[in-house]
């Protein structure tokens, strides 16, 4: 059996009060790694002509994000600190390989479709960034619920961006048609810079001018 002392240092390590639950949630609108941060804006621009694409790279980086903040957060007294940056990219990149194999297997279509996009979220700035800022200094418990905040704040913006571009661009959602025939009959026509990446970054820029507005952030 175990101790009331055992007992306690475990619900102490799981705990989740207000201060867990603002790493958890704040990330997804009040400090968006993409619209407040401006991180990982390149994956927001490039695999969002579709739904399918957008959730599949967003999963990809959420289990790459909490696996590597929970590793590098176990490991962060044995890191030494003049090969840290060394030892996060060699974590993340090991993670970055299985995720893009496990898609191969199991997703060939949408990893083919993804091109080099899975194998450049090495690359992406909030996988650093949040090992840097808060894996290497903080226990697993809260660096797991970190790397989840940020991974779905991220995703969020993603799948809007995608739902908006395919609507507006292709009239489908998830590949299915969802712009009724009536409408094209009456001259609706589907518009084609959606599909573009300039059309990304318009709906990236107005995404960012919302959330801004509502939340009264400023630089």
């Amino acid at each position: 059996m175990s101790s009331p002392a055992a007992g306690a240092a475990t619900k102490s390590l799981i705990a989740f009060g207000k201060k867990e639950r603002k790493m958890l949630f704040d990330p997804m609108l009040d400090n968006n790694p993409i619209t407040v941060q401006v991180l990982g804006v390149c994956s927001a621009l490039a695999v969002t002509v579709q739904v399918n694409r957008a959730i599949v790279m967003a999963l990809a980086l959420i289990s790459v994000l909490v696996f590597s903040n929970v590793i590098i957060s176990m490991l962060r007294k044995l890191i030494p600190p003049s090969i840290r940056i060394i030892i996060m990219l060699a974590v993340i990149a090991s993670l970055v390989i299985i995720v893009d194999q496990v898609l191969q297997a199991f997703l060939f279509d949408i990893s083919k479709s993804l091109s080099v996009f899975v194998g450049l979220i090495i690359t992406n700035c909030i996988l650093l960034g949040r090992a840097e800022a808060f894996a290497l200094a903080n226990p697993p418990w809260q660096s797991f619920l970190d790397g989840v905040g940020n991974g779905m704040g991220y995703g969020i913006i993603l799948v809007v961006v995608a739902a908006l571009r395919e609507i507006l661009g292709s009239g489908t959602f998830l590949g299915f048609h969802v712009v009724p025939q009536i409408a094209y009959d009456l001259g609706y026509m589907n518009m084609g810079l959606m599909v573009l990446a300039p059309g990304a970054f318009i709906l990236l820029g107005l995404l960012v001018w919302v959330q801004r507005t509502v939340t009264g952030y400023r630089e």
